[in-house]
């Protein structure tokens, strides 16, 4: 008797475990993903256009250096002068990711310095695209650079200017005309300057000088790869250095051109330097774009 109560127990409590672990099982493959459906459908950030770079130092051409560096015209001697076109590359671990020139020529009136380089940012993460990528860093040189606030000057003329306009077209109807010859001046002023020589030429002789020095400011660049902009120190030597930083896709381009007077009593024109920096950076954006 005890024996044949004792089986049936055996029994309803195997039959439980049982249960118990098949429902644990299904509950587990209703739930779960599959190892492989978790990384398909993470979002995977784009690759930057560019997985390479190419070589600095025969990305500038002749006739670019010749302008930039006058003094190479100086040099009789032939193997002097193809050395000073070739440039020296700079030391780098990877020319992919970084690479650079540098060019020096001495002249009578000044030694001039070009520097360019390139360098391609790559994010590591697949939640950060290169491009993002490329933008904090370009970011960070904006930053360091701490370029001023826009001078206000050229707008103030410009409203000054409208404002006189509205007044004598209220109260004097027949001054029309003088509040319509006044409009087109606005035009160049309140327009964005990239190229500081179209700016200042633009304006008028008498009041070039307002509008062209502001125009001249380090700042930012519209037009020019992704995202510009412009810089321009004066030592204490005199010597001056302008930097035009751009950004294309995820690669930052950085040109560095310096002059340095053979006395301190020449001051290096600003507007000049700028073109030649400015024509130097739309040259090498031109061809990242090739």
């Amino acid at each position: 008797m005890q024996r044949k109560a004792y089986v049936p127990g055996v029994a309803v409590l195997l039959a439980a475990l049982l249960a118990a672990c098949t429902g644990s099982d299904d509950s587990g493959s209703k739930d779960d993903p599959r190892p492989g459906e978790a990384t398909a459908s993470a979002t995977v950030a784009q690759p930057g256009r560019y997985d390479t770079l190419p070589d600095p130092c025969v990305s500038v051409d002749h006739g670019t250096l010749d302008s930039l560096l006058p003094g190479i015209k100086q040099l009789t001697d032939a193997t002097q002068r193809d050395q000073a076109y070739e440039g020296e590359a700079t030391q780098t671990y990877d020319t992919d990711a970084k690479a650079g020139c540098r060019w020096k020529v001495e002249s009578t009136d000044a030694t001039h310095y070009v520097f360019v380089d390139f360098e391609r940012v790559v994010s590591w993460t697949n939640a950060v695209s290169d491009d993002s990528k490329a933008q904090e860093v370009y970011g960070g040189k904006v930053e360091a650079a701490d370029l001023p606030e826009p001078t206000p000057a050229a707008s103030a003329e410009e409203s000054e200017g409208t404002g006189e306009g509205t007044d004598e077209e209220t109260d004097e109807p027949e001054g029309t005309g003088e509040a319509t010859a006044a409009e087109p001046s606005a035009g160049p002023s309140s327009s964005a300057s990239r190229s500081a020589s179209s700016s200042g030429s633009s304006a008028p002789s008498g009041s070039s000088t307002p509008s062209a020095t502001a125009s001249l400011q380090p700042r930012t660049l519209d037009g020019l790869g992704d995202e510009a902009f412009l810089d321009d120190a004066l030592g204490t030597s005199k010597q001056r250095t302008v930097t035009v930083v751009f950004r294309t896709s995820n690669v930052i381009v950085t040109v560095e051109y310096e002059e340095q007077p053979a006395t301190t009593t020449v001051v290096p024109d600003s507007e000049e330097m700028q073109d030649r920096a400015l024509n130097l950076a739309e040259r090498l954006a031109e061809a990242f774009d090739d």
